[in-house]
């Protein structure tokens, strides 16, 4: 089967080996004629990123690029990425890279336009309806890790440098214009990258399917999204040089961004805190207090999860799925908890109460309170 596709869904997305080529193509199809590439300070020293600004230079796009960004991208990040846009005159941006690179680049040009400070745009109620749709420039989306799906996103995820806090950003039309998923660009990502990222990818499926939301197109996305990362992740984690599984997982991951707008729960709830106060990485985080969340959740997903195991073939209904989503967790070497992590346990009040703050709540199976949240988060340690 070629592994090569146009996909409308939910925007254009060119998938398939070999076509960071066409990054000229997308800019002229986004509107755009002098990007500013956006990502984080690890990639921007990469082949796979001197290939792409060689290829805008070729195109006559310019090489501009901007890397100050963080792990867990802050308005800091943000306010110098914007410095850049306005100083060198740039018509869009190319969001390139993992989750953060993703996020700040679609939040640059988000803002490009805006006048109002960016936490005036959280995802809450109806506040995206402040910005000025026409001040959003437009957004060419590369990623170069397979869990995040930012790049089919209408949303990023900053965290405030003050409360470390992580907030949602949300506005329909921060969603990429175009979108290149090229499995080659994930080759180089070392081993454990590979995991967590997958294993995020992995978590969104998992929380959307649990979520008790009516949307079914999200809801067999997310078992289909659960079955591709558990056939090919191993595979991907094993020989990064395997293009069908680097493929697959790229496909997954894009898959679990869509599923989760049937809504996230206590996994995310609890791994945003944990990642703005401590600075883990976000999909290991996912991955570390799956097992945990799965338990405080079974009641009230128990059938449901039965029915999954029996789609992805684990025999052994809910318990049977846990195993081995522990099993997974293992073979991928994702720490067993948040102790192995090397997170404390000195702020559990705190991350409790940041927790139940998290938008993510309100699509978990069973109501999140002060009590059996903390209970919850002491159990993942």
């Amino acid at each position: 089967m070629t592994l090569t596709a146009n996909w409308s869904y939910p925007t254009n997305i060119r998938f398939g080996a070999g076509r960071i080529a066409e990054i000229a193509a997308a800019c002229a199809a986004a509107g755009i004629s002098k990007p500013l590439l956006v990502t984080d300070r690890g990639l921007a020293a990469l082949p796979i990123t001197a290939r792409t600004l060689d290829l805008m230079e070729k195109a006559g796009l310019g090489r501009a690029i901007f890397a100050e960004v963080d792990p867990n991208p802050s308005e800091v990040n943000l306010e110098a990425g914007l410095r850049a846009y306005h100083a060198g005159g740039h018509d869009g941006v190319i969001a390139f890279g993992g989750g953060s690179g993703l996020d700040l680049g679609k939040m640059v040009a988000f803002m490009s336009g805006q006048s109002r400070p960016i936490w005036d745009f959280e995802d809450v109620g109806d506040w995206w309806t402040r910005a000025d749709a026409a001040g959003i420039a437009p957004i060419v989306a590369v990623p170069t890790t397979a869990g995040t799906g930012s790049e089919v996103g209408r949303a990023s995820v900053l965290t405030n440098s003050v409360t470390h806090v992580k907030k949602i950003i949300f506005h329909p039309r921060v969603l990429p214009a175009q979108v290149i998923c090229d499995p080659e660009l994930t080759v180089g990502m070392p081993p454990a990258i590979t995991a967590g990222t997958g294993m995020d990818a992995f978590a969104h499926c998992l929380e959307a399917y649990c979520s008790p939301h009516f949307h079914p197109m999200s809801h067999g996305m997310a078992l289909e999204g659960m079955r591709l990362v558990r056939t090919y992740l191993p595979r991907a984690y094993a020989d990064g040089t395997d293009l069908e599984a680097r493929a697959q997982m790229m496909a997954a991951g894009a898959m679990g961004a869509v599923a989760f707008q049937k809504g996230l729960g206590a996994i995310h709830a609890i791994s945003h805190p944990v990642g703005a106060v401590y600075g883990t990485h976000h999909g290991t985080t996912n991955a570390a207090v799956m097992a945990p969340v799965l338990a405080f959740n079974r009641e009230a997903i128990e059938s449901r999860i039965e029915a999954a195991a029996a789609y992805l073939g684990i025999t052994g209904g809910f318990d049977g799925f846990v195993a081995d989503v522990a099993a997974l967790n293992v073979g991928l070497n994702i720490p067993l908890n948040l102790t192995q992590m090397g997170v404390p346990t000195d702020r559990i009040d705190d991350l409790t109460a940041m927790a139940l703050e998290d938008p993510s709540v309100g699509g978990n199976p069973v109501a999140m309170t002060p009590e059996n949240t903390r209970a919850l988060i002491t159990a993942c340690f």
